[in-house]
């Protein structure tokens, strides 16, 4: 597809980014994007909630404050009864209230499968934007939130998790990502995005690409949701991570993980946590921010000059 270009486009296609950027005062620009999701819970109340707190994160990686949103509606009325509707519609709602945006409308189709997600318009300070390749030499990488929830929520739909289990990354799922956004802000990182469907390793991948830099990733510092490694050795994967992982290990140098590492480094995550660089002398002044807003926030490796722009593992994952 071709490129779009215009001197208001301050970011589009070209580095896959998260969100459209279009500037419309020296001090003002909009950020624009849209995403939804299948249920990936039964109670379509907390479906509505996870969904509008998944479609609103690429406005915080970008470094942008959302005002308003439309909702996306794919519904089988044949089988699926409005009441149903209602409620996911109230769990986006409350969400958005808690986040401090508007739903001002949206559209809906038929469709055999239910799909629901957002159409999120927010606003930032050019001079403020954070974008997926702003990543420095010698940045540590911090990520806010654990990983693991790909293989969390498909055991979900295999009915294979405990309710506890299910409590706990339902509230992971939940959590905006509007602390992570301040801090990452405030401590003046400018490389952000958000851990979403390509997995830490695609997400990272795409950070890297053309800018002349190595990650180096330990993982031994890489948190996880409890539960996630044993059911990805029981090969509870998702089949999204599968494709992630085989994307990205043309990019990943390998000493000694186990394919149990590996997949959960490429688990696509739905509402998943910021990957941020910050200079070595804020990684402190962050993590304790983040904790003190609830966040389970780690660093997780560093960046580097280089020309391979690939993407180094040491250790393994906490089982």
């Amino acid at each position: 597809m071709p490129i779009p270009s215009h001197p208001n486009l301050l970011v589009g296609t070209d580095s896959g980014d998260d969100a459209a950027i279009w500037q419309i005062s020296p001090e003002r620009a909009l950020v624009v994007t849209v995403d939804f999701i299948t249920p990936i819970v039964d109670d379509p109340y907390l479906w509505g909630q996870i969904a509008a707190t998944n479609a609103v994160s690429d406005v915080y990686a970008m470094g942008g404050e959302p005002i308003f949103a439309l909702n996306l509606v794919n519904w089988n009325s044949a089988e699926l009864p409005a009441s149903l509707l209602v409620e996911v519609l109230k769990g986006a709602s409350d969400k958005a209230a808690e986040g401090g945006w508007l739903v001002v409308g949206g559209h809906s189709v038929e469709d055999p499968e239910p799909k629901f997600g957002m159409c999120v318009i927010g606003e930032i300070n050019p001079e403020g934007l954070l974008r997926n390749t702003g990543l420095r030499p010698d940045d540590v990488l911090i990520l806010t939130k654990p990983l693991g929830v790909g293989i969390m929520t498909t055991a979900i739909k295999a009915g294979v998790l405990d309710q506890r289990s299910q409590e706990r990354v339902i509230a992971y799922m939940l959590q905006l990502n509007k602390g992570a956004r301040d801090a990452a802000v405030k401590h003046c990182a400018t490389g952000a995005t958000d851990v979403t469907g390509f997995g830490l390793l695609g997400h990272l991948k795409k950070m890297i690409s053309g800018q002349g830099l190595d990650a180096h990733l330990q993982l031994d510092m890489i948190p996880l949701i409890d539960g996630a490694y044993q059911l990805a050795q029981n090969n509870v994967i998702p089949s999204g991570s599968k494709r992630n992982l085989e994307w990205t290990m043309p990019d990943v140098k390998v000493i000694g993980q186990s394919d149990t590492d590996l997949i959960i480094l490429a688990d696509a995550q739905t509402s998943g946590g910021l990957l941020f660089g910050v200079t070595p002398n804020k990684v402190q002044d962050v993590l304790k921010e983040l904790a003190e807003k609830g966040s389970t926030a780690a660093a997780i490796g560093r960046v580097a000059q280089g020309k391979g722009e690939q993407i180094y593992l040491s250790g393994h994952l906490n089982s």
